[in-house]
């Protein structure tokens, strides 16, 4: 972990100036922000089967539901032996997380197979339970073969960066420092509100800001906390409403990934999601991942809490 990035896990809102890179507004990004995310990954062992994590100290008021999922994961990955690869993972957000203590993560070593291995992991403040996770690992073994083909989009090094896209909306938006780079291939949430027409649809590339170690477990864990954070843009972008700029108030409520094929989180990956459905104050959505060679890595399915005051 560099010295830089010790600053940012540190005090992730104070003057990163000479330090690290800048975009056009002012935000941290680059290798040291990255750094600070696996940093922030890479989590203390307590007992055999007990971790503890910690948050940023520029968290919002609650903990961001890709953090817990990732630490979760890595909580799980700790308890396996590194041949058997994540395969899929089922998740519940019960309780908003407080960033400003620490998350102990218990693991249940549910089924050690010939095959496939299973691991329950409960997250913890304050006695309670905040998240819980089920993942399954398993052997690499050959088999059939077959996906869906990529979209045809424009390459990401086309696209304007999030910090060029954001403009003046950075102060409304957010100044957290982003250590995942991402670049809209549809139109961005705050600008397709002010349409007539929109489609329940988002599409992104993005990747990991700089490079990653050769670590399968932690370009899994790097994509799940990713997977968080434009997924439900497909289900605002239909109804005009988006985080910050409308009274739209939500939370993840459950979230399933699928993972179909080896990648590194720190090459561009098109993250492609829509909502087929909305309702009850909760809306659905489904997200695929395709490497930039058009192969499907990952699936990923979550349903969000949605409270719309008009």
């Amino acid at each position: 972990m560099t010295e830089a990035a010790r600053a940012a896990a540190a005090d992730p809102t104070g003057s990163w100036e000479g330090t690290v890179p800048l975009d056009v507004n002012g935000l941290p990004h680059g290798q040291p922000v990255l750094d600070s995310l696996v940093a922030l990954l890479d989590l203390e062992r307590i007992e055999e089967n007990i971790f503890r994590g910690v948050s940023p100290a520029s968290s919002p008021v609650r903990v961001f539901g890709g953090q817990v999922a990732g630490q979760a994961l890595v909580a799980a990955g700790r308890t396996v032996p590194p041949e058997r690869r994540v395969h899929s993972l089922h998740a519940y957000f019960i309780r908003p997380g407080d960033p400003s203590i620490p998350i102990v993560y218990e693991v249940d070593r549910t089924r050690d197979g010939r095959s496939f291995t299973t691991r329950r992991v409960v997250a913890v403040q304050r006695g309670k339970a905040i998240f819980s996770l089920s993942a399954s690992f398993q052997l690499d073994e050959e088999g059939i073969d077959h996906a869906d083909p990529m979209p045809e989009v424009p390459d990401p090094e086309s696209l304007p960066t999030y910090g060029e896209q954001v403009g003046d909306l950075v102060e409304v938006l957010g100044r957290q420092p982003r250590p995942i780079d991402v670049r809209y291939v549809t139109d961005p949430p705050w600008v397709s509100r002010e349409k007539e027409t929109r489609e329940a649809r988002s599409q992104v590339w993005m990747r990991a800001d700089g490079v990653l170690p050769d670590d399968d477990l932690l370009h899994v864990c790097i994509a799940a906390f990713a997977s968080d954070m434009t997924l439900l843009d497909a289900v605002l972008a239909r109804h005009g409403v988006y985080w910050g700029l409308d009274r739209v108030n939500g939370a993840s409520l459950d979230h399933a990934m699928w993972f179909h094929r080896r990648f590194r989180a720190d090459e561009w990956l098109l993250y492609d999601c829509a909502s087929p459905s909305a309702s009850g104050a909760r809306g659905l959505a489904t997200g695929r991942f395709f490497s930039r060679d058009g192969r499907l890595v990952a699936t990923v399915v979550q349903e969000g809490l949605l409270r719309v005051n008009r």
